[in-house]
């Protein structure tokens, strides 16, 4: 008990000692939600970022960055946890800190380090119950009604602005079921509204916590819903894309006729459907026209904040970090969405800058989401966490020159599902046996499963040597519990 008070107060010394010298930088994490990698540090002309290239001029974009989970529910309890979802057992809507209470959250490893922690918007899934309360110096609540009905993080209700009509598509004008549901949902919100909308409000919060004077460092957690559905934005970023310049992706009319028989039947018909309805109502451009409008609304948000922190004395020893919880289709193998293991669910924009990074750099070093925890803990100066999936990823940040090829994984949401991802390849197996096998470098779109050809079995079996050697049981589902309110907080209980 001596030792273990001995080395808590050591860790308190430490923290202190950093904080008196100056050398913890500040830290802001930059969420946004569906973003694929049509953004120019990308390579990809279709989104007009002019700000997203502005962080990438300071910084390090990684080209093969991927998530940790398939959606938004486990790709954030992976980053926030830094746990693999088959190692956790949290695949889907498992409430990570209610099944696993005992892993140190990304925000109170800060705390705990000496800062102060602020957040805002959806760092974790919207639904109500889903934030973890742990850790926060402050975090930010727009409306009252989110307070009372467990901290939902939804962008498009409590009084935001809507489009007239509403709803704005005709995927869901026709349908007679509809009920408010985002999904396949675009239109534009009138300009004077811009400062109304939810993404809008926490960027602005944001902001005013970085005009502050700090007697500590400080994290501060920025997640806006944008791009995800409903895609909502002010109707300036829809007159960025015209509809006559708008180009769906390149598909191929056999795609998905190579895939395992399971995913052409459960997975290839299903999302074609999605396609072929799109399709008939001639609505394709008008889709893609609002989720690069969303895009770039997302990108004026992420200037407000490169500005704000310009005019501060924080701009010198303030890290960035960049991500998007997952990528998503927009048509690519005639699917409209995430919820796969190919690259437009897997590959996402990641970029860094800041002190000790270096500056208008890419780097095509594999990495994933979670790499993020362990990578703060080292530039930030955190107590270390043993127990973390990802690899800190300070050397390359400092020099790109030190990337190297690793495999990262991606687990489906169920175990025994998963991707294995590496710079030139890409190695899928479903839990019936299914397999994938893709030259990424050749074949970016994932046209040509390779699973089956001889010539590649050497190959592949070599990827396979890096697939999970254990896949936890599926943690208890927010199905099976409840959550009860209390004051402006909640909590969850068994059923």
């Amino acid at each position: 008990m001596k030792n273990k008070k001995l080395i808590l107060s050591f860790f308190a010394l430490f923290s202190l000692f950093f904080n008196l010298s100056g050398n913890q930088p500040n830290v802001i994490f930059f969420a946004v939600d569906d973003m694929n990698d049509w953004i120019t540090p990308m390579g990809d002309m279709r989104a007009f970022t002019p700000n997203l290239q502005r962080l990438a001029d300071r910084g390090v974009t990684f080209q093969n960055g991927h998530t940790a989970g398939i959606f938004c529910a486990p790709s954030r309890s992976a980053i926030f946890t830094g746990k693999y979802p088959h190692n956790s057992g949290i695949y889907t809507d498992q409430i990570y800190f209610y099944n696993h209470p005992e892993y140190r959250p990304l925000q109170v490893a800060f705390q705990e380090g000496g800062y102060n922690t602020y957040g805002t918007g959806k760092l974790f899934h919207h639904p109500e119950g889903c934030v973890d309360q742990r850790g926060w110096t402050n975090f930010h609540l727009r409306t009252k009604e989110q307070k009372q009905n467990g901290w939902s993080m939804d962008s498009w209700k409590q009084n935001a602005p809507l489009p007239n009509p509403y709803p704005a598509s005709k995927f869901n004008q026709i349908n007679p079921k509809w009920k408010g549901k985002p999904f396949m949902e675009v239109g534009p919100i009138p300009n004077e509204k811009e400062e109304e909308m939810a993404d809008t409000l926490r960027t602005e919060w944001a902001c005013d916590i970085i005009k502050k004077t700090h007697d500590k460092p400080f994290f501060l957690a920025l997640g806006l819903y944008a791009p995800h559905y409903p895609n909502y934005a002010p109707k300036k970023y829809f007159d960025l894309y015209p509809l006559k310049g708008i180009k769906p992706p390149i598909m191929k009319n056999d795609d998905g006729e190579d895939l395992p028989a399971g995913i052409q039947k459960k997975v290839m018909a299903r999302k074609k459907s999605v396609h072929d309805k799109l399709d008939k109502l001639n609505i394709i451009d008008t889709n893609i026209q609002g989720y690069l409008a969303c895009i770039s609304y997302a990108d004026a948000m992420l200037g407000r904040v490169l500005d704000q922190l310009d005019q501060s004395p924080h701009k010198e020893n303030t890290i960035i970090v960049f991500w998007s919880d997952h990528g998503y289709a927009q048509g690519q193998k005639w699917h409209w969405g995430k919820h796969t293991l190919w690259e437009r669910t897997s590959n996402v924009p990641f970029l860094w800058s800041g002190p000790s990074i270096a500056k208008n750099s890419q780097t095509n070093q594999t990495a994933t989401l979670i790499d993020m925890y362990p990578t703060l803990i080292e530039l930030c100066q955190l107590k270390t966490d043993s127990n973390l999936d990802g690899l800190s990823l300070a050397k390359v940040l400092k020099n790109p020159k030190e990337a190297f090829d690793r495999t990262v994984i991606l687990p489906h949401d169920h175990p025994g599902s998963y991707a294995l991802i590496q710079e030139d390849w890409k190695y899928i197996e479903y839990k019936d046996g299914g397999e994938e096998l893709y030259h990424s470098s050749k074949d970016p779109h994932e046209w040509h499963n390779l699973a089956d050809k001889p010539e590649y079995q050497t190959i592949k079996n070599n990827i396979r040597q890096h697939k999970p050697k254990h896949f936890a049981e599926p943690g208890l589902s927010k199905k099976k519990i409840k959550i009860v309110y209390e004051n402006d907080g909640f909590k969850w209980q068994p059923k």
